[in-house]
């Protein structure tokens, strides 16, 4: 191609000599100069179009001098050809968020910085992953940082969790200025892990207050859950709050006052709320039930399948679901649906059906 531009510059150079002769001296400098200047330009535009075009079809790998197809264009290229089921399902799943978005959702705002702090940057294979806590995003955090990585770490359980959770180990995408967010936005993969709402919820509150070790959460929400919400509570309990049970948590969650004073902790936080799926088109919708073959396909996409194995998680979908159902059989039904309604959107939002254990239906 360079040569074909070459040699047409040089014939049209030949031309403009000729021009040149036919015109007066003075003039005929100030007609070369300019021409000359024109074609300079227009090289620069041709090769710089050359490689804006390449840049889009390609992805730099990361490792210098070669280049590889973005999970983005792979994605796209693939619905022309893939049918296996993994694709149809995700397939499903994004039209079925863009149908929900159109019919539950009206309102339309600009992104800001701060609703893009979830979402985790690997510039080195062109991904967004938008963490939900309690939804595997440790197991995702650690193989972000293999696939981010220098080559420190290679099996994503040798990094420990508390190193995984740590600021700074990830880049999120709020990090970077208004022109580069909005590239990574158009070019990158993008993609989320969303489970049960309540199973979900269920999970963060076994977690943050049954467990002995989180003393942190137990003086920070604990102590005020219990000054709140338990009747003539102990002095004790007042000052560790470490023995929150899960009713007095669900009145937390659904008083008024709550999400006045401050936004909820991220861990029983919205999904829609962190990761904004009716603002940021998701192009894989992952979710827990089906976690390791979506996971799978992830990083199949970012063409990382020799890079790292995503954690194979023990734990099974019924058993989820049964703690659920355990958990909220001693919530009445006025509370069941309060608690319900607060986090609908995610319900309806990620194809979720209200679940059979509830007594309000």
């Amino acid at each position: 191609m360079m040569m074909v531009m070459k040699k047409k510059m040089k014939s049209r150079i030949a031309m403009m000599k000729k021009m040149v002769m036919m015109v007066k001296p003075r003039a005929g400098r100030v007609l070369l100069a300019t021409c000359a200047g024109s074609f300079f330009i227009l090289i620069l535009y041709f090769q710089n179009s050359a490689r804006a075009g390449t840049e889009h079809l390609l992805g730099r790998t990361g490792v210098p001098g070669k280049l590889r197809r973005t999970p983005l264009q792979t994605l796209i290229d693939g619905d022309q050809w893939d049918h296996s089921a993994v694709r149809t399902t995700l397939q499903a799943r994004r039209s079925f968020l863009d149908e929900a978005c159109h019919s539950h959702t009206r309102k339309r705002r600009v992104l800001s910085p701060e609703d893009l702090r979830h979402l985790l940057v690997d510039d080195r294979h062109g991904l967004l992953y938008c963490y939900v806590p309690k939804v595997a995003c440790t197991n995702w955090k650690r193989t972000m940082m293999v696939l981010t990585g220098d080559g420190r770490y290679r099996d994503p359980l040798a990094i420990p969790a508390n190193e995984a959770h740590a600021p700074g180990r990830l880049r999120s995408l709020s990090e970077y200025s208004k022109a580069e967010i909005n590239r990574r936005l158009r070019t990158y993969l993008k993609f989320i892990f969303v489970r049960d709402p309540f199973e979900r919820l269920v999970s963060a509150y076994r977690n943050k207050f049954t467990r002995s070790y989180n003393t942190a959460f137990h003086k920070r929400y604990g102590t005020k859950i219990v000054r709140r919400h338990r009747a003539n509570p102990r002095p004790e309990a007042l000052e560790k709050g470490s023995d929150v049970s899960f009713e007095e948590f669900v009145y937390y969650l659904v008083d008024p006052r709550t999400q006045r004073e401050e936004p909820f902790n991220e861990h029983w936080e919205r999904a829609h709320t962190l990761c904004h799926p009716c603002l940021i088109h998701y192009d894989v919708v992952g979710k827990y039930e089906s976690l390791a073959q979506d996971s799978r396909y992830v990083l199949k996409l970012a063409g990382a399948e020799g890079e790292v194995e995503f954690p194979a998680s023990s734990k099974s979908t019924r058993t989820t679901e049964s703690m659920a159902a355990k958990f909220f059989n001693n919530i009445s039904p006025f509370y069941q649906k309060k608690l319900y309604n607060l986090y609908r959107m995610d319900f309806l939002l990620f194809n979720y059906s209200t679940p059979t254990y509830l007594k309000f239906r």
